[in-house]
């Protein structure tokens, strides 16, 4: 469905800049929470659609604030400067319906120019990144511990490769955290896979409600 096509209203617009997330909720029904960083690579300024490669390490950028441009769209300034682009609604609602391709083709071009995410996180004076994980009722059954601190390896960027580590640590692990049954808080405000994994950050882990 084009731009044009789609005919679409916010109802709800929400900025959680703990989380660096942009949550939307839409005349038809659709809700969607957008990182700050896909924003950002994915402005449709000028200065952006010219350039000849990805916008890189935007991990930490955060909005700073927000105009309405009339009755169509908003102007997003970000923290790094950037103020130059304008998001439709109909552009925001389909950045939010396509995200995950979106977000994969973004990660195939940044492999082509020989980049990687993760590059801009905040790290500790030895350079590594070490976080305290909680556990919450029968997850700290399966941990044996209600809390510890931990380093986590390179690897380990966001929310989504945080669990992919944490299940290695056996059968048990694999199926108490897997993404069905846990919910997963980053300084207790609950997280996206893509959230960033920082150093002191405090990652807890609940167990989904049972239906």
């Amino acid at each position: 469905m084009s731009e044009q096509e789609t005919h679409v209203s916010p109802t709800e617009i929400n900025l959680h800049q703990k989380s660096r997330l942009l949550e939307l909720a839409f005349s038809d029904g659709f809700r969607f929470k957008y990182p700050c960083e896909y924003l950002r690579v994915f402005s449709n300024s000028a200065e952006v659609k010219t350039m000849t490669r990805p916008v890189h390490g935007k991990e930490l950028v955060n909005i700073s604030s927000m105009e309405p441009q009339g009755s169509y769209a908003l102007k997003i300034n970000f923290d790094d400067g950037h103020d130059t682009g304008i998001y439709s609604w109909a552009s925001l609602h389909e950045l939010g319906v396509n995200y995950e391709q979106h977000w994969a083709d973004y990660l195939k071009k940044l492999a082509a120019h020989n980049l990687k995410r993760g590059e801009g996180r905040v790290l500790g004076e030895d350079g590594k990144v070490t976080i305290k994980l909680v556990y919450f009722i029968e997850l700290a059954k399966v941990a044996t511990k209600d809390e510890e601190e931990v380093v986590v390896p390179d690897a380990v960027v966001n929310v989504e490769t945080l669990l992919k580590w944490i299940r290695n640590r056996g059968q048990r692990w694999q199926e108490a955290f897997a993404d069905d049954r846990v919910q997963v808080t980053v300084n207790k405000q609950f997280s996206e896979p893509y959230t960033l994994i920082e150093h002191g950050d405090e990652v807890a882990f609940v167990p989904r409600p049972k239906f």
